[in-house]
């Protein structure tokens, strides 16, 4: 038989460097964390061949002393657990493992220099084995150099990805912990190019937009909500301001950047009825919890965190993110496509084939009698055709002035309301518009809210699951009950249907347990039944609204305007996409070469 035997420290360090540095994203993550817990207010980051062949990481800290550099190279030496309450860490780093574990798989060289003091030192550890160690000079704080990473484990080299792909992935981790730390500047470069800059003492919504888009800060509403000892903030993108994949979603708890089940969940929940199916939203969202509330030991690589109450932060995130967007309720991406405003400056003048029509009919004998049927066969020759229609209001219209959306002017092709505002023209698509306020009507009036929509079953239906299943179903019953879906256990592995949503009521039964169990499971919490309450209300709202193509009067028209600007929301239909746009003043004198 095989002797048990204690492995060495090296193997040690390697085995859990498999764990804690992943790629080179992962090692550039540990050290910056480590700049910031050292207290530093300009951080200074220099990348070359994405980190694989350099990874250098600059701060003005605390800075280290010898005995403190030697230590720090140790496995599971830490200054950031004073006591063993490792539930109450309020540090990024807690571990005592990454400079280690780095250390063993790379030439790792550290130069600091406490501040107050006016010696450096300098240690250089390649692949678990001490270099040289020696006086350094260099200002207060501390410099981590780490090169040829996975130089001499070629097995673990050659999983890596391109220069190209590691690079993405080490912007990323600075991107993220730039954003989560608005009052420290960060400086990135890359191959002597400088990638990234930020300066120190931003303010969260300046530091969000520079770090993820400038539109942003235009197309974007703050988050600020409090419950108890939890507080969530940050920045949420209107939903008409949308992207195609989910990687700017940024999401941080206790200041730090996590990407947490839960957290994705319920931001898509809070979104469900705004966006469509294969788009997501762009935000960044910071929630401050007491640390006994939260775990962060879960990984290694300290990107998973556990809740000990997951139901209320999935509460708090998707009415925080609702109750921010219901403020900024008519705005949406206002700003029209760049494409369709070339059209318009682009738009040719087609000649007369008959020359220049002005010049034949002013001709300096033409009779004055004959002067307006001349301007008259000149207008009918060279102006196009109408294409709207006016006609006299019922009652005098009010000012433009009183109302954001202004005052409806006339309708184009039957389908876009077109409104004077006072600062600029309103094109509203009248579809998109009502299919909106509709669906706002249903939930007002109670649609959406499942304990006065319940639909009995003539016959219940037994639906088989595993129960383990069952046992999720039934602590969740009373919520579901309220959102109409009435259950009760029938035996170890099935559930017995009394009723379902009124709005769900052609739906199937037993499928619809199925999902709602596989949801619960998922998320802990019962969020597909509400999600697909919305897609039927929304559903009800589409073909429920006002077609595109119907004539309207202008006092329809204006109706319409009047409860968009009342309505939370109503800024984009069911869908995601913008219902009204807006030529500001500055736009239109554009176009006609005016500025």
């Amino acid at each position: 038989m095989r002797v048990i035997r204690r492995l060495p420290e090296t193997l040690i360090n390697r085995i859990a460097a498999g764990e804690v540095v992943e790629r080179p994203a992962s090692a550039l993550k540990e050290l910056v964390e480590n700049a910031i817990d050292a207290g530093s207010g300009q951080i200074h980051v220099r990348l070359s061949e994405g980190g694989l062949a350099l990874i250098e990481v600059s701060d003005d800290g605390c800075g280290m002393d010898p005995a403190e550099i030697e230590l720090a190279l140790a496995r599971h030496a830490t200054s950031k657990l004073p006591d063993e309450a490792i539930e109450e860490v309020e540090t990024l780093g807690f571990r005592g493992e990454a400079l280690p574990s780095i250390a063993s798989v790379a030439r790792v060289t550290i130069e600091s220099r406490p501040q107050g003091s006016a010696d450096g030192w300098r240690r250089v550890i390649d692949n678990g084995a001490l270099v040289s160690e020696g006086p350094a000079a260099l200002p207060p704080g501390t410099r981590v150099r780490v090169e040829q990473l996975f130089e001499k484990i070629p097995a673990r080299r050659k999983f890596l990805r391109s220069a190209r792909s590691e690079w993405a992935a080490s912007l990323d981790v600075v991107r993220r912990l730039a954003m989560a730390r608005p009052d420290i500047g960060f400086t990135l470069e890359h191959d002597g190019r400088r990638a990234l800059q930020v300066q120190p003492d931003d303010t969260l919504a300046t530091r969000v937009a520079q770090l993820v888009a400038r539109e942003l800060a235009g197309n974007s509403v703050a988050v600020d909500l409090v419950r108890g000892e939890y507080h969530l903030t940050g920045v949420a993108g209107l939903p008409t301001y949308n992207r195609g994949v989910a990687d700017h979603q940024y999401l941080f708890v206790n200041g730090r950047p996590v990407k947490d089940r839960l957290l994705i969940g319920a931001v898509r929940g809070a979104y469900a009825d705004m966006l469509a199916r294969d788009r997501h939203a762009v935000l960044a969202l910071f929630l401050q919890v007491p640390g006994s509330e939260v775990d962060v030991n879960v990984h290694p690589a300290k990107t998973e965190v556990r809740f000990r109450d997951p139901q209320l932060v999935r509460g708090l995130v998707v009415s925080g993110l609702r109750h921010a967007l219901s403020s900024g309720d008519r705005r949406s991406a206002q700003a029209p496509s760049a494409s369709a405003m070339a059209a318009w400056q682009a738009e040719p003048v087609a000649p007369s084939p008959q020359g220049n029509i002005f010049a034949q009919q002013w001709r300096p004998e033409a009779r004055v009698s004959d002067a307006g049927q001349a301007w008259r066969g000149y207008e009918q020759a060279v102006m196009a055709p109408l294409a709207g229609r006016a006609e006299v209001a019922s009652e005098p219209v009010a000012a433009s002035a009183q109302h954001p959306l202004g005052v409806a002017r006339g309708q184009v092709a039957n389908t876009y309301i077109v409104a004077e505002a006072e600062d600029g023209l309103v094109i509203v698509d009248q579809h998109a518009a009502h299919e909106r306020l509709v669906l706002e009507r249903l939930r007002a009036a109670g649609a959406g809210q499942g304990a006065s929509a319940s639909q009995a079953l003539l016959l219940p239906e037994v639906v088989d699951l595993e129960e383990v299943a069952c046992d999720r179903l039934q602590e969740a019953a009373d919520k579901l009950a309220e959102f109409g879906l009435v259950l009760e256990r029938f035996g170890p592995g099935a559930v017995l249907v009394r009723a379902i949503p009124a709005a769900l009521g052609k739906g199937d039964p037993i499928q619809l347990v199925r999902d709602v169990a596989d949801d619960l499971a998922q998320t802990g919490d019962a969020l597909l039944l509400g999600e697909k309450l919305d897609l039927i209300l929304a559903t009800m709202a589409c073909h429920g609204s006002v077609r595109a193509g119907r004539t309207l009067s202008v006092v329809e028209m204006n109706a319409l305007l009047r409860e968009m600007e009342v309505t939370p929301r109503s800024g984009q239909c069911n869908h995601g996409r913008p219902t009204w746009v807006k030529l500001a003043h500055g736009d239109i004198e554009k176009l006609f070469g005016r500025k």
